[in-house]
């Protein structure tokens, strides 16, 4: 008998063909979703333009995009696992979730090192 088990991961289709699980939080700074995200908006409800990164990194860096004063995004169809925000402010985050838990998307370095969900320090990310 075998022991290994295999799950769904990143690349599978099934789980962003469904609709996603819904989720709603008014966040300050940051959010770190329980799962894999299948689309995301982001809604401002502040009097100040913020800047949106996949990273904190990202948001030290030019790998950002900017959500103007009291408006919101169009829903974004994006894997992603991570939000930051450029200052703490009034933002509601509403996404349809995967049933991939972060965890199945840790990124592995060459030598067999976690270093991290794929999207903390890669080129056009932060």
């Amino acid at each position: 008998m075998s022991s290994n088990i295999y799950t769904a991961g990143l690349h599978n289709v099934g789980s962003y063909q469904v609709s996603g699980a819904p989720y709603a939080v008014s966040a300050s700074a940051q959010v770190t979703f329980p799962y894999v995200t299948r689309w995301v908006k982001i809604i401002n409800n502040d009097s100040s333009d913020i800047n949106v990164g996949f990273s904190d990194n990202g948001l030290k860096g030019d790998y950002y995009f900017t959500v103007k004063a009291e408006t919101s995004t169009e829903p974004l169809e994006m894997k992603i696992t991570e939000l930051h925000f450029s200052s703490t402010t009034d933002v509601t985050v509403v996404a349809g979730l995967t049933n991939l838990p972060v965890a199945r998307v840790n990124n592995l370095s060459g030598s067999g090192n976690i270093v991290g969900n794929n999207w903390s320090g890669s080129a056009g990310v932060g």
